[in-house]
């Protein structure tokens, strides 16, 4: 190993003497000490070196060995290559100086102590000329030497070199913005680009003091930005794990230190390159003030917004898993915020009156939510969270928001009726057009809840007579009915299977009886079937003991009904206010085995028999007075008119009145 290192730096050596080999004066010197400048070595002549180099000179001079035959400048800036233009010079061989070279010859200049104190026209005075007269004219000059004083620090700051490029370059950039000279008129933002991020900053600072606009500002910003981080590799961000996304510190720092040169007016800034500047500090693991400065930016210009620049936060360069929700919330989070404060500075509500700008933050918000509804693992916490920062006032309608939940329901299938209730609680079914009502109430994925919402307000609609527009004052009303029937209606589903159950008891009592007394009975119209008897026909017995006409009529209380009546399946009815009801029979045969069953005591007060339930008799057949009056109330009004030919045989054509209490509540019907 050692001996191919020695071999690869005899190998530098000896190219080093083939290439100063063609330009040493005279060959018939030979060479006195071996220059070394790294790995390389320089064959030269000591008298050549002094003339011109004040350093070399004192070395030779102050050195302990009495013939110097190595002298070692690993030191010197620029390196070999700098170097051999620096003997070229002493050997005055001609080269070219360059923007590329002249900061190095420089400043190579100033460590060899080649200046024109110590020799006239020496190369500190040459490289002196080139900087003032021909690199330091334009942008584009100043530009490239101050990129090449990169590897040249500190001695390029020393040298005055750093900050003659900055203030060239910071005078020609603004009189560019202002007046372009070429086109297109931005082209020296693209010139500024290829600096190194800490030249960049300054000469930002520069323009900053000399009253540069923060769009000119904003102009170069963006460009530096696209060019510099388009360098990172996005799959390597997308796909690397969290640790190792940020295992670049010159990558996180290149991203921090743009943030801080963002101008302080925050609309300068387009908000689709701010939302790729905050996804690519994601990603980077970016300090929590830069993402919270970028944050804050996106929220200034939150109403421009597209659903892509949200989506450029949510998801992986892939597209195919969500990347960072916290973002989108704190984001629109801010935005409503600052929307709150600009309401009360103004004295308005902003729970009932929303701007134009945030009414268009509600739809792209909307739409955002439809498009990352599809995520197998966005959670309804999540999903809601972002749903429910927009005002309810923002949103007209809720239609947008209804295709989001109605996409979210059905890439989640496996949800259940309190998680379904959840998602769908962000919505206002109220607030849905008639369209999007009639999909909602055919919609087998929504829950019961938001269906009958759908249903029962277009009905209300109907029976006002004021058509299947939405008047918002009535919604607050309308919302609180609904969501009571809401209530009564699940609690009627868990009734029903109970109801089942003691129906089938009563029947099971009701055919012992009628097995008990079929041997004594007899059977009247000629053998006909006998039909289960209607709680009228059953009741009949008590009113006609009650009837206070009772001595003025014939007496019926011995007569059995034995008409046969086969009961459809459903029935229509006219109810109390004229309107069409349909019932269906499990609902009407419940209230005759109710009523047919009852032992509790009968009041009479003229012609009004009254049948009490107490609370405690209620709650065992599974009603409440508030059920049975929004429920039932038609069913039961419905039947005695069905029945009033049977009540009417009993009273001879007098008015009746049948009164059912539970407990504190009292239903009455007559005739």
């Amino acid at each position: 190993m050692a001996a191919a290192s020695i071999k690869s730096n005899n190998n530098k050596i000896s190219l080093a003497m083939e290439r100063t080999g063609q330009w040493v004066i005279s060959q018939d010197i030979p060479t006195d000490v071996v220059v070394e400048v790294g790995e390389v070595g320089f064959n030269l002549h000591k008298f050549m070196l002094v003339a011109k180099s004040n350093y070399v000179r004192k070395l030779i001079l102050e050195s302990k060995v009495p013939d110097l035959a190595r002298i070692d400048l690993s030191d010197i800036p620029g390196g070999a290559e700098i170097f051999e233009k620096a003997a070229k010079f002493c050997y005055g061989v001609n080269f070219e100086i360059t923007v590329h070279n002249v900061a190095a010859l420089r400043c190579a200049a100033d460590y060899l102590q080649m200046t024109d104190k110590y020799s006239d026209g020496n190369l500190a005075g040459r490289t002196e000329d080139f900087l003032s007269q021909a690199a330091l004219t334009s942008l584009s000059g100043a530009v490239v030497v101050l990129k090449s004083c990169e590897d040249l620090l500190p001695v390029a700051e020393d040298l005055k070199i750093v900050q003659r490029c900055v203030d060239v370059a910071t005078v020609k950039a603004c009189n560019e913005a202002n007046f372009p000279s070429r086109s297109p008129p931005n082209w020296w933002t693209e010139e500024l680009s290829i600096l190194p991020i800490p030249f960049f900053e300054k000469i930002i600072q520069a323009m900053k003091l000399r009253g540069a606009k923060p769009l000119t500002l904003a102009t170069a910003i963006i460009t530096y930005a696209e060019r510099s981080l388009a360098s990172l590799s996005p799959q390597h961000l997308s796909s690397a794990p969290p640790c190792q996304q940020s295992s670049n510190p010159a990558h996180k720092q290149l991203l921090e230190s743009i943030v801080k040169l963002l101008p302080p007016d925050k609309t300068a800034l387009p908000i689709n390159f701010l939302c790729r500047l905050l996804r690519t500090g994601t990603l980077l693991r970016a300090s929590p003030g830069s993402k919270a400065e970028l944050e804050k930016r996106v929220s200034a210009v939150m109403e421009h917004a597209t659903v892509d620049d949200l989506l450029v936060l949510s998801f992986t360069s892939d597209g195919e898993s969500l990347l960072d929700l916290e973002s989108v919330r704190r984001v629109v989070s801010g935005f409503v915020e600052k929307e709150k404060s600009v309401a009360v500075f103004n004295a308005g509500d902003f729970e009932e009156v929303c701007s134009a700008a945030m009414q268009r933050v509600a739809k792209t918000v909307d739409a955002y939510l439809g498009e990352v509804a599809t995520c197998g693992e966005l959670s309804i916490s999540k999903f809601n969270g972002i749903a429910n920062l927009v005002p309810k006032a923002a949103r007209k309608v809720d239609d947008d928001l209804y295709r989001a939940i109605d996409i979210y329901l059905k890439a989640h299938p496996n949800l259940d009726e309190i998680e379904r209730e959840k998602v769908c609680s962000a919505m206002d079914p109220l607030k849905l057009s008639y369209e999007a009502r009639v999909h909602a109430s055919q919609n087998k994925r929504l829950p019961l809840q938001i269906t009958l919402h759908a249903l029962y307000y277009d009905q209300l609609k109907l029976r006002s007579g004021s058509g299947l527009g939405h008047n918002t004052k009535d919604a607050p009303t309308t919302r609180t009915q609904v969501q009571a029937d809401v209530s009564l209606i699940k609690e009627n589903d868990d009734l029903r299977a109970e109801l089942q159950k003691m129906k089938m008891l009563i029947t099971e009592v009701h055919q012992g009886k009628n097995q008990q007394g079929s041997s004594s009975s007899t059977t009247k119209g000629g053998g006909g079937g006998t039909r289960r008897p209607t709680f009228f026909s059953s009741v009949s017995k008590k009113l006609g003991k009650l009837n206070p006409f009772k001595n003025g009529s014939k007496d019926t209380s011995t007569i059995e009904d034995v008409v046969d009546i086969t009961k459809p399946r459903k029935r229509r009815y006219r109810g109390r206010k004229g309107e069409d009801l349909i019932f269906e029979e499990r609902l009407v045969d419940y209230l005759d085995e109710m009523i047919l069953n009852y032992k509790g005591p009968v009041r009479s007060s003229g012609n009004v028999a009254q049948l009490s339930f107490g609370e405690e008799t209620a709650k065992e057949v599974s009603l409440d007075a508030a059920e049975l009056g929004k429920q039932n109330a038609d069913v039961v009004a419905a039947l005695a008119t069905e029945n009033a030919g049977a009540l009417k045989s009993e009273v001879k054509q007098i008015e009746w009145m049948i009164r059912i209490t539970f407990g504190d509540y009292e239903l009455s019907y007559s005739q």
